[in-house]
């Protein structure tokens, strides 16, 4: 190779690189929403504040709302590896239990509170509530498939996975509204009792 082209970079610290600049643009974008509100904050603001052009942000993200949609995007991917991780032995409530508490347990208070007073107030936002726990119902259900006993009805799955979905809905429904001073966690470690109780798992 001539000495005055630059080697390529190994694709993993490329892939390295690309997971820092989406985090730096991510976490720009989170304060300025919490600053500014989300209709406040432009694309340019974003781009400046994490030290990047406009053009590469299109790069990472289609559209502020696809940046905000992308913190979903992570949450929704700890709830599968805490899926994927829980005790071979435990039922499908259990693994999914475990699995929100997890993620949930990684949630900040304050941000948290802060960005469902902003859903509520931004209908693009709210607009794509619906779909996104319709999403997640999906990816819950195929994580649990794989934890059922071959001789188990694939529903099964998919019944757990709408309670555990649905008992994600309403803590992000009512927590902010019920119990704001509580911590995520523990407001949803008694959520998921109540379910518990209810669907008598």
């Amino acid at each position: 190779m001539p000495s005055h082209e630059k080697a390529p970079s190994p694709p993993g610290l490329r892939d390295r690189k690309r997971r820092q600049t989406r985090a730096r643009i991510q976490g720009a974008a989170r304060a300025l929403f919490l600053e500014r509100g989300y209709e406040g904050t432009t694309v340019d603001e974003i781009a400046a504040a994490a030290d990047i052009s406009r053009r590469t942000f299109f790069h990472y993200f289609s559209s502020k709302e696809d940046l905000v949609h992308s913190w979903q995007d992570d949450f929704k991917a700890a709830l599968m590896a805490g899926v994927a991780a829980a005790p071979a032995e435990a039922s499908l409530w259990e693994a999914s239990e475990a699995a929100i508490l997890g993620a949930i347990g990684k949630v900040n208070r304050e941000e948290a509170l802060a960005f469902e007073a902003m859903k509520q107030c931004t209908p693009a936002l709210k607009a794509r509530d619906q779909l996104k726990y319709e999403q997640l119902e999906q990816v819950f259900a195929t994580a649990l498939e794989k934890r059922l006993p071959p001789d188990a009805p694939a529903l099964s799955a998919r019944f757990v996975a709408m309670m555990a979905v649905g008992a994600l809905r309403l803590l992000g429904e009512s927590w902010s509204r019920d119990a704001p001073e509580e911590a995520p966690e523990a407001y949803a470690r008694r959520l998921l009792e109540i379910a518990r109780k209810a669907a008598g798992v």
